[in-house]
């Protein structure tokens, strides 16, 4: 197939669409957030932060049955395998729901184990409890969606994932006014109603295979679907992020509880805050996808000119991008805080600490396009190292800036992502000149 020019107009006609879906994806918590905040309870607000942070730890750990999914999906599309197509999904959904269902199994030593590892205590850990607890019931649904996710994001599915999201976003927004609102039920029924959002958003995503695979969806697959060579390729295939990946969950669950530290109001006050933080890099993260193929394209045909120009292109979309998100945060944060959050305290902190929340887009740009510059390179040990090392130099500048209080906190956290982009950019150079020498090679 021949390669789509090189072009601002082509890049952005690419991106949008992953944005798009992305901005459905943080809105989850945003919602969240919001139902709980309104009710001015800002134990009930540190609790869903807590809790969120904690499942996000568990459930995105797993996050590799979603980048597995994609490129094995794709490879087998591209070889025109519609059995091995068809088999992905079965192994992905059946991988997920296993390990959900694990997951589920052990929430009686995860939950107070988890719990303990944070400076919480008392009622902050009985509204996080409760949060877990809930959000637990979704756990099989929970991971079986982001191989459906993969799955179809890997045939270039891309506004059936939409749907997805879509599907589950509204379904959890109505849940949580009814559960919260409704019946009072706090920080409980907020995971109540994300977790079954979940199983209705794998209800939706199966339904949406059906569709695409037709009366054949079954046909074949009892030879191919426990194939352990398969299998043991799902797994290999992102070991390497899956490290990387926990890693950097590990440094925002510690960031989380460096806000613990200080109490339930900063707490609260931090939770409210990285609803933007989120926004802005799951915004931003379409131009890192874009990266990924385009990465991948120029780097699949020894082109290191083409892979520059990608580079620079997607860079500089990017870089507005974040520009635009920092002058928004700072123009506008203070107004969606207060419609945020109506505990004053928690307001009051929250605009406080803004001016660190609207330079996280800027000072994230560069993190987030060399993580889609190696996804698509395939470079996982890079990634792995960077992630580790990441999350090593932040902690250990988060025990440093511990005289500054909530500051320092916030201080250390940009930082981070000077480390992320620092520890990539140095492996840069070495993904460049080795694409330099394929060109050369006879």
């Amino acid at each position: 197939m021949t390669p789509v020019m090189l072009s601002r107009r082509s890049i952005f006609a690419q991106a949008w669409p992953i944005m798009l879906g992305q901005v459905t994806v943080p809105l989850v918590g945003m919602v969240d957030t919001v139902v709980i905040g309104r009710t001015g309870d800002a134990v009930a607000l540190a609790g869903v932060a807590l809790g969120a942070t904690i499942i996000n730890f568990l459930f995105w750990s797993f996050g590799f049955l979603r980048m597995g999914m994609t490129g094995l999906t794709a490879q087998a599309q591209g070889a025109d395998d519609d059995t091995e197509v068809r088999a992905m999904l079965a192994r992905g959904l059946l991988l997920g729901l296993g390990l959900g269902i694990l997951l589920f199994a052990l929430q009686w030593v995860l939950v107070p184990l988890t719990l303990g590892l944070f400076a919480g205590g008392g009622e902050l850990d009985a509204a996080a409890g409760g949060y877990i607890t809930a959000r637990f019931l979704g756990a099989p649904a929970s991971l079986a969606v982001f191989a459906v996710n993969g799955w179809l994001l890997g045939l270039g599915r891309t506004r059936s994932a939409l749907l997805l999201q879509i599907v589950m976003n509204c379904c959890n927004g109505i849940l949580d006014i009814w559960f919260v609102w409704g019946f009072d039920m706090g920080a409980e029924g907020v995971g109540l109603g994300t977790a079954i959002a979940e199983w209705v958003a794998l209800g939706t995503g199966i339904a949406i295979a059906a569709r695409i695979l037709g009366p054949r969806a079954i046909s074949g697959l009892r030879a191919r679907l426990f194939d352990l060579a398969a299998l043991k390729r799902l797994f290999a295939v992102n070991a390497d992020i899956m490290i990387r990946t926990v890693s950097l969950l590990l440094l925002f669950a510690w960031f989380a509880n460096a806000g613990a530290r200080l109490g339930t109001e900063t707490l609260a006050a931090n939770q409210v805050l990285m609803q933007f933080v989120s926004i802005a890099a799951f915004v931003l993260d379409g131009f890192a996808f874009t990266a990924e193929s385009r990465v991948g394209n120029a780097i699949g045909r020894g082109q290191a000119e083409e892979l520059k120009r990608a580079i620079r292109l997607i860079g500089e979309f990017s870089l507005a991008a974040g520009l635009f998100f920092a002058l928004a945060t700072g123009i506008a944060g203070s107004w969606l805080i207060g419609l945020i959050a109506t505990d004053p305290q928690v307001r009051a902190l929250a605009r406080d600490f803004l001016p660190y929340t609207a330079l996280v887009p800027l000072i994230g740009v560069p993190a987030w396009l060399l993580d889609g510059i190696f996804i698509g390179a395939t470079r996982g040990k890079a990634l792995r190292n960077a992630g580790v090392v990441t999350t090593l130099l932040y902690i250990a500048t988060d025990f440093a800036l511990r005289p500054f209080g909530a500051h320092g906190i916030w201080i250390a956290f940009l930082i981070s992502y000077a480390y992320r982009a620092g520890t990539l950019g140095v492996a840069l150079p070495g993904l460049m000149r080795g694409i330099a020498e394929q060109r050369a090679s006879p």
